[in-house]
């Protein structure tokens, strides 16, 4: 694990360089996951849902990306749901 600072973009070449042929996974908010969205380097979206969260909380993604997500596909695990969405 590596923290950096600084705009997503100029740190996007080194995590697919060290992640080869592997998925990267961007985990810090939706703050940060927004920020890569912006700037075109968001290929999929999975979202976990818990009991818990429904009807309260905060926004997942703090903008609005309406519009962008298309969902593809729908898993159960249990009491908690994800969704995976393809980001175009």
């Amino acid at each position: 694990m590596h923290v950096v600072q600084g705009d997503v973009r100029e740190h996007h070449a080194a995590m697919v360089a060290a992640a080869g042929d592997r998925d990267i996974w961007v985990v810090g908010g939706g703050d940060l996951a927004g920020q890569f969205a912006d700037r075109g380097l968001l290929d999929e979206v999975v979202v976990g849902i818990a009991p818990v969260t429904l009807g309260g909380g905060a926004p997942l993604l703090p903008r609005r990306l309406v519009g962008r997500f298309t969902l593809q596909d729908v898993e159960r695990d249990g009491v908690f749901a994800y969704l995976t969405y393809a980001v175009r």
